[in-house]
């Protein structure tokens, strides 16, 4: 069994994500460009791609580098499919991120598992933004959960509201008296409502290609990001505008 096992989750039933993940940057899909960045963080024993069979599975794994495994099956809901996930590929933990979040962090994926590690008794650990709600949830779209396998599968028991079944995590860390639930602050210089690294239509694609090209495709680690986007008030005034748009929507 995998003490720590990552799980990047493809959701190909939604257009968005379809869209998003098949995008082009260097000659790789995102989704390739968020599993490579998850295989860097120095605190996972394994890395696997949790997905619905809306892609045939020879079509997905054009898109998955050889070396991860991808898991598919029938299930209706995300809660469902990575509770038979670990039942496939055991693990004590999990850390959870989003196919199509470009600019995940390994270094910040290591924080939590350290975190979540020391703490000891804890069933989730993830970052909270300065508003109060999970950074995991805001359009910065660095950040992963960390939740331990007894735990997601006690939620698939339980849960019944079809989103708690389709957010995975949320039957979790909404009930910190059935789970013991962990919350580490989210860096300040990038957990900002003028920051916005999210990919939901294409200003948010053209904002990503634009950091990606001052930065290089090897070196966007979130101080770097933040560093950048403190000498551009255009650009983030733009994601701010975005940010308020879609809350609002």
């Amino acid at each position: 069994m995998l003490k720590t096992l990552g799980i990047v989750q493809a959701t190909f039933s939604s257009p968005a994500f379809r869209l998003n993940a098949l995008r082009k940057l260097g000659g790789k899909s995102l989704l390739e460009w968020v599993i490579r960045r998850a295989t860097d963080s120095m605190r996972l024993d394994g890395v696997i791609v949790v997905a619905c069979d809306t892609l045939d599975h020879p079509s997905l794994c054009r898109y998955v580098p050889m070396d991860v495994p991808v898991f598919q099956c029938h299930t209706p809901d995300m809660l469902a499919r990575f509770s038979l996930a670990l039942e496939q590929y055991r693990a004590e933990a999990v850390v959870r991120i989003q196919g199509d979040n470009l600019f995940i962090d390994p270094a910040l994926i290591d924080r939590l598992v350290f975190a979540a590690e020391a703490i000891g008794d804890c069933d989730y650990a993830g970052y909270g933004s300065h508003d109060g709600s999970p950074a995991a949830l805001s359009p910065v779209s660095v950040y992963a959960e960390w939740f331990r396998s007894k735990a997601l599968h006690r939620a698939h028991r339980l849960a019944s509201d079809p989103d708690d079944r389709q957010q995975v995590t949320s039957y979790i860390y909404t009930r910190p008296k059935k789970f013991r639930v962990h919350w580490i602050p989210a860096p300040g210089e990038i957990d900002r409502d003028d920051v916005r690294l999210t990919i939901a239509n294409d200003d948010d694609w053209d904002h990503a290609l634009e950091i990606v090209d001052a930065l290089g495709p090897d070196a966007f680690e979130w101080q770097r990001i933040a560093g950048f986007l403190s000498h551009q008030p255009a650009m983030r005034k733009r994601m701010a505008a975005l940010n308020r748009a879609y809350a609002g929507s």
